[in-house]
């Protein structure tokens, strides 16, 4: 007769050790994977903005002192937004790939200020040549906009409290 009975019908401890090891080394297989796909995605600008953001914020609180934050263009090897802080510390945020025709400029915070039509498109031209970080964890209030490859501008209003987005209204009234 064979090894197991009929009313005796389950699996062994070894079997289901084997199962389990089978799962654990295909689960680290994907997420590894998983892992590598996202590093090499390469950061869009709106990426290498809100990690700009974070830094300097971070040098503010850490030094209880201003940090201004400011955009490079003038080469297009070289475009950056660079953080300075007043002790002469300069940290670089590259926008790295191959981003035609990138414009990023700092806009002052109140709707409605000096645009003009190019190309088809409103752009707004009141713009401001940095924004500064204070010590307390607020920024000056700004709005940003990102234009790409001749695209459609995008603006970012930035909250001074928390120098984080600012949600665009809803015109659900429930």
């Amino acid at each position: 007769m064979g090894g197991r009975s009929r009313g005796n019908a389950a699996f062994t401890m070894f079997e289901i050790l084997v199962v389990i090891a089978i799962i654990v080394v295909l689960a680290s297989v994907l997420i590894t994977g998983a892992i590598h796909l996202t590093r090499n995605t390469a950061m869009t600008p709106e990426d290498v903005f809100w990690r700009a953001v974070v830094e300097t914020r971070r040098m503010a609180l850490l030094s209880g002192r201003e940090v201004r934050m400011s955009y490079s263009g003038k080469d297009e090897k070289e475009r950056a937004l660079i953080a300075h802080a007043l002790d002469g510390t300069e940290v670089r945020f590259p926008f790295e790939g191959q981003l035609s025709k990138l414009t990023v400029d700092f806009l002052s915070a109140q709707k409605g200020g000096s645009s003009m039509l190019l190309g088809g498109q409103l752009v707004e031209t009141q713009t401001v040549p940095f924004v500064t970080f204070y010590g307390d964890g607020t920024c000056s209030p700004f709005r940003l906009q990102i234009q790409t490859g001749g695209g459609e501008p995008r603006i970012l209003m930035i909250d001074p409290w928390t120098c984080a987005l600012v949600l665009p209204a809803t015109d659900d009234k429930r």
